[in-house]
């Protein structure tokens, strides 16, 4: 069975598991509306594996579902974004720096 990403609401990031190894994504909200993803992370072992992918469109669906809109600090999520333009109405016009 596959594992999928989860929220991880206390720690404020998405989890993906895979053979004992974490690959995250880090978010920050601002306010009720806006989710800033900030850093992605995949451990050397799970690279090459759609993991960040993987995660980033767990978090999109989470926003969307929410109703909130993103802020790609984190450049994978940027081009990730740019990429998949069926995730272009969730993108903030502008928003904060952390």
């Amino acid at each position: 069975m596959e594992n999928e990403p989860q929220k991880n609401e206390l720690m404020k990031r998405f989890e993906l598991i895979i053979e004992g190894k974490v690959a995250l994504l880090d978010y920050v909200e601002q306010g009720e509306n806006l989710l800033v993803f900030t850093h992605t992370f995949v451990p050397n072992e799970l690279r090459g594996q759609n993991v960040a992918a993987r995660l980033t469109k767990c978090a999109l669906d989470d926003a969307r579902r929410q109703g909130k809109k993103v802020v790609p600090q984190c450049s994978y999520v940027a081009t990730y974004l740019e990429r998949n333009k069926e995730y272009a109405d969730l993108r903030a016009e502008a928003g904060p720096r952390f």
